[in-house]
């Protein structure tokens, strides 16, 4: 069809160039007049293609339209008249020229909404659902017969500008396109519009939108955020117009606590809290507003209104000073009125429009290595020198830790002045739990409390799933190139290096762990684990299959790995960083967002990771922890409908659970590291020594709370009591102490119920008549320490021979000199397959021994030895997926196919 296209925006621009993709014929552009020297971006679009492109200041005078202005608009023998988005008013005489009529798009779903300010008057309403509407123009006000709509939810916080980037701008695109679509085909529709709860509500302008403070608070909120951003919700207080933006109801855990905000009119004086301005409705509820704009249009957090923004400015580098003018020269052509960009320059008061916003977001993109900026960005810093300061701060990763006040415990410790958060971390914060509720966490050095933590609630594991949705189907996360998801895992890397004694002494701290193999392992696998998989961001890759073609048509297959979406990760208490990293950075990798659950004893390093998430620049909602019961949280986790995939670690009884819970929820896909009970066979042509340090490592590394340790030694008889005595001599020498101490290596166990458990299962082990050769009790001393355990003649058939104790118990048991054969089906007759090792200078006899170990890691001649680039996990009962390794990002992956003809 021939179509006139009369209208302006981004919007106007984006549907103009999506009818001519469909083959339409543009046959002239109307639009409004260039503004300060700045063409519109409908009309530069359409001079680009040789559309002629008309910019009438008016169409009529005195309601009666302009002679020459019809006669040129008749002149191009348009079909259809298309108005995206038109300010000007258009006569009838134009409106009805083309064969086919007119149709406009409005953004409410009509009759309801009628006027200038539809999105506005939705949220203000409170309505649930909104939309938008393509209607047949006709002479009155948006009451023309109903072309097509389409509605969608509107969520608690959506403002203006979320809604219309969320649906109306991208779906009205396409409605628009399918509008025509239906007028070429002879389909559209023309229904009359009805009466019945038809509304026309008049245009929000600044004077008409001041606060009425005599209702609840959601209808304060839905009037704040019915008017975020244009033209801002304001009210008078502390002697200057003050306009509140970024309104939200979810105060859940939130203490109204922080300085007074006398508010004329207001039901309650406002609150200014750490993490924003609080305020109350008339039925004494709260409300949290997250920015102010000052008198002076400068736009502060509202948590800033009393201390002011940071004063401290950053000092650029060389090639940061290169960037700002770039973006200089940026501002330049945004602002062409402007002679010279100056610090003191303001964006807006030199003319620039919204659309300048969205321009100036893109340009930046290009100018900073795909740096993304929110809209909200620009009105928080709005003169040029504040913008790079701004720009700085995001690309050194510090901004959002910046806005975030965080709660700290300190404590001195190891030389340190440890800095621990203890909140839950939902959507970028840290945050009380609901009902402000908190547990203790236990130092088992000393059994003293360090610190109360939040406990999560399930409403709060509802918050952090929809935050994660949220990011991941919404925010920045899912918008970064695969490079720049890595280039933020290695920052994330680097920051847990600058951090590691502190991480380091936290594990000490708050699980046992010595310092020095938390230095080491704890801390530096967990390292090493973020540094690998940051390398694979950008080389997760689909194929290309061939398959028969549908002739004489040809076909084209192609496969995609993509991100699951919300995962859940629940690790255990024996390597609280470690486990952790283990599978979220695999699943951060792949590009999924998480819900963590640490375990409820060691909820610390958790906490201090988050932090470090925000200073690596990791957006809101990625990363979500949430300390707290496996009962409660975890539980939530596997059944919540929008988590997609849990990663388990921990005791087989409690796998078997969250298996049926995520299969019952909604079939989540699920990975599992579980029980063990490792078997270590050691031959007697084994290099002796190695053999018993190896063996003493396999059981007594991280003080036995190990998932891999030998839980069952098998010696040839003819070396068996010298290794015994050997390795009774080297348990004489282990140092037990404060885990702090550089020459300790036996520490507590991680907390009180699980030293119980060992003292028990060592009884067990007496009772049925294995050897005590030595340990097997509590160290008298404060704090939840056991001593290094022998048994000998442990018999198949005993407790001790087939339930994993998960502590610093060896459990030796003999076998006969050659009778490989045996001592294979021995050790593989239990449940669980995690790890397996043998000792042998017999290369043969290694490598048949290897071959029929029914474990997912075998060692041979070593123990313990796991890297970030080889996978982990077990067979049987063990559990399945895989930790580490290339193949561990396919847990957290879904692979697609798209088949193509042509």
């Amino acid at each position: 069809m021939k179509i006139a296209v009369i209208g302006q925006s981004l919007f106007g621009q984006e549907v103009y160039c999506h009818l001519r993709k469909e083959g339409h014929e543009v046959v002239g552009v109307f639009t409004v007049p260039d503004k300060d020297g700045k063409a519109d971006p409908l009309g530069l679009e359409a001079e680009k293609d040789g559309v002629p492109v008309f910019k009438f200041p008016r169409w009529r005078v005195k309601g009666q339209a302009l002679p020459e202005v019809v006669a040129t608009y008749q002149a191009l023998g348009a079909e259809l008249n298309v108005l995206p988005f038109c300010s000007q008013f258009i006569p009838m005489e134009v409106i009805r020229a083309p064969s086919h009529g007119s149709i406009i798009y409005h953004p409410s779903l009509l009759p309801r909404h009628r006027g200038a300010s539809a999105i506005n008057w939705t949220l203000i309403h409170g309505d649930k659902k909104g939309g938008f509407t393509i209607f047949w123009a006709d002479d009155g006000l948006d009451t023309g017969d109903l072309l097509l709509q389409k509605e969608c939810e509107i969520l608690p916080d959506d403002t203006v500008s979320t809604l219309y980037n969320r649906f109306l701008f991208p779906e009205g695109i396409k409605g628009m396109v399918q509008a025509v679509r239906l007028i070429a085909e002879g389909k559209a529709p023309r229904l009359p519009q009805p009466e019945e709860g038809a509304t026309y509500e008049g245009i929000q302008k600044k004077e008409t939108a001041k606060i009425n403070w005599d209702q609840s608070a959601e209808a304060i909120h839905n009037w704040i955020r019915g008017n975020d951003k244009v033209p801002g919700a304001w009210t008078e207080a502390c002697g200057q117009k003050l306009t509140f933006f970024n309104s939200t109801l979810n105060t859940a855990g939130l203490l109204p606590e922080g300085e007074d905000l006398p508010i004329p009119g207001a039901h309650r004086p406002g609150i200014v809290t750490k993490v924003g301005l609080i305020l109350f409705g008339n039925d004494d509820r709260m409300l949290l507003v997250k920015n102010i704009q000052l008198e002076d249009d400068k736009m502060i957090p509202a948590s800033h209104f009393f201390t002011g923004a940071e004063s401290s400015a950053l000092e650029l580098s060389e090639e940061e000073l290169v960037m700002a003018e770039a973006v200089r020269s940026a501002w330049k052509r945004i602002l062409p009125s402007v002679l010279e960009v100056e610090e003191s320059t303001d964006f807006f008061k030199s003319g620039a429009a919204s659309v300048d916003v969205v321009r100036l977001v893109e340009e930046v993109k290009e100018l900073c290595d795909g740096l993304e900026l929110e809209n909200e960005d620009v009105y928080m810093a709005t003169t040029f020198g504040d913008f790079i300061q701004l720009l700085v701060r995001k690309l050194r990763g510090g901004d959002e830790a910046s806005e975030c006040i965080i709660d700290y415990v300190e404590k001195a410790v190891n030389k340190l002045t440890l800095q621990m958060p203890h909140q839950l971390f939902i959507g970028g914060m840290f945050v009380d739990a609901e009902g402000a509720k908190t547990y203790e966490t236990i130092n088992p050095t000393d059994g003293n409390v360090i610190c109360q933590v939040s406990l999560a609630q399930v409403s709060d594991v509802d918050k952090a799933v929809a935050a994660a949705k949220d990011a991941f189907e919404n925010g920045l996360w899912g918008k970064i190139s695969a490079r720049d998801r890595g280039r933020l895992l290695y920052r994330l890397a680097d920051l847990m290096e600058q951090h590691q004694e502190e991480l380091a002494t936290i594990e000490a701290l708050d699980a046992g762990a010595v310092y020095t193999l938390a230095l080491k392992t704890h801390v530096g696998m967990s390292i090493q684990t973020f540094r690998y998989f940051a390398g694979w961001c950008d080389k997760i890759q689909g194929s290309t299959i061939p398959i028969n073609h549908a002739r004489p048509n040809r076909n084209l297959t192609l496969t995609k790995k993509e991100p699951i979406g919300v995962c859940g990760i629940v690790i255990p208490w024996n390597y609280p960083l470690m486990m952790l990293s283990w599978k979220t950075a695999a699943c951060l990798a792949a590009g999924n967002t998480v819900v963590i659950k640490p375990a409820q004893v060691t909820p610390l390093t958790a906490l201090k990771f988050a932090e470090l998430t925000m200073k690596a620049g990791i957006p809101k909602g990625v990363v979500n922890i949430l300390p707290g019961s496996g009962s409660l949280v975890g539980q939530r986790l596997s059944d919540h409908p929008d988590v997609r995939k849990i990663g388990f670690t921990g005791s087989t009884e409690v796998g078997k659970h969250i298996m049926k819970s995520c299969a019952l929820s909604n079939v989540k896909k699920v990975s599992l590291e579980l029980g063990g009970k490792s078997p270590l066979i050691i031959f007697a042509d084994c290099d002796l020594s190695k053999a018993v340090q190896m063996g003493m490592s396999s059981v007594f590394f991280n003080k036995g709370e190990n998932c891999i340790a030998a839980g069952r030694l098998f010696v040839e008889d003819s070396i068996h009591d010298q290794f015994v005595q050997k390795v009774v001599e080297e348990v004489k020498k282990m140092k037990i102490g404060n885990p702090l101490d550089r020459d300790t290596n036996h520490g507590p166990q991680n907390h009180q119920a699980h030293l119980r458990k060992l003292v028990e299962y060592c009884q067990h082990g007496v009772e049925e008549g294995a050897t005590l050769v030595c340990g097997g009790h509590q160290v008298p001393r404060p704090g939840f320490f056991f001593e290094p355990t022998v048994f000998t003649d442990v018999e198949d058939h005993m407790f001790i021979a087939k339930e994993e104790s998960f502590g610093p118990i060896m459990i030796i048991s003999r076998f006969a000199d050659g009778d490989v054969d045996t001592v294979l089906s021995r050790a593989n007759a239990t449940e669980f397959g995690l790890a397996s090792g043998v000792f042998t200078r017999d290369l043969n006899r290694a490598l048949y021994v290897s071959d029929r170990l029914e474990a997912g890691t075998v060692f041979v001649n070593t123990y313990n030895k796991t890297d970030v680039a080889a996978p982990f996990g077990g067979f049987k009962q063990s559990g399945f997926g895989k930790d580490l390794g290339e193949v561990a990002l396919n847990e957290y992956l879904r692979v697609k196919t798209v088949t193509f003809e042509y």
